[in-house]
């Protein structure tokens, strides 16, 4: 796979880049190269971090090289055709658009010419791949959405976003896990937590998940949150269909 690109990444880490694109393509190959890292039982691999179009990789340098890990990953990647990979699951996130919790539905339905119901309808049509999470913990970075609906990043970010908040930036969406500074255009909030500290799993979504959004009323926003607060939510999780 003379494409692959096997790059220093600090002192401890490599990264193993396998194109310049975003796509569902690389991103299986990512899928099924993480696979078999922590399957092949390298000593010194301490964690695999999954991003667009590469695979983080931090080793201990004292228990393996640079060259040698190199030529231990050359080996795997003539078997990634044989890598069996899950199907992805889909997650369903509920959201309640528009007023206090998505002050600038209004503003990218101008921008796009076209309703605040018809931004919703667009936005809840489609199944969003996640190709990493960053920026903070259990931000989603996701693939899939309309180009209709893309609007430009607020020109004064906001101090504050609250956790939980949908936004568009450009040709993506995302999903704020936790309060904090942010420039998206905001068109819905859901009450689930995609980050919990307390939580025996606290990020909720991971790479190679898909999104499906649901758009909800006040009444049952209410009643998520409710459900949350006293752990009897049921997640809406099914297995996508290839």
């Amino acid at each position: 796979m003379s494409e692959v690109r096997y790059l220093v990444s600090g002192d401890c880490g490599m990264c193993v880049e396998f194109g310049n694109v975003i796509s569902p393509e690389i991103n299986e190959k990512i899928r099924a190269f993480k696979i078999a890292v922590e399957k092949s039982g390298i000593r010194g691999i301490t964690e695999t971090v999954p991003t667009y179009r590469s695979l983080l990789v931090h080793y201990q340098p004292d228990e393996i090289s640079f060259k040698d890990l190199t030529e231990r990953f050359e080996e795997l990647m003539g078997s990634l055709s044989d890598i069996p990979i899950p199907p992805p699951s889909i997650i369903e996130i509920p959201v309640l658009y528009g007023g206090e919790f998505g002050p600038d539905l209004e503003t990218v339905a101008e921008y796009n010419h076209m309703s605040p119901e018809e931004v919703i309808l667009t936005h809840t049509s489609g199944e969003y791949l996640i190709y990493m999470l960053g920026f903070i913990a259990g931000f989603p970075y996701l693939g899939g959405m309309s180009p209709r609906i893309a609007t430009p990043r607020l020109k004064n970010p906001r101090v504050r976003i609250e956790g939980g908040s949908v936004g568009i930036a450009g040709e993506q969406t995302g999903i704020y896990p936790v309060a904090s500074p942010g420039g998206w255009q905001l068109i819905g909030r859901t009450p689930l937590k995609l980050y919990d500290a307390g939580r025996e799993k606290p990020v909720l979504l991971e790479a190679g998940q898909y999104i499906k959004f649901r758009s909800v009323s006040r009444a049952e926003y209410e009643r998520i949150e409710k459900e949350l607060s006293d752990n009897t939510y049921q997640y809406v999780i099914r297995r996508k269909e290839e």
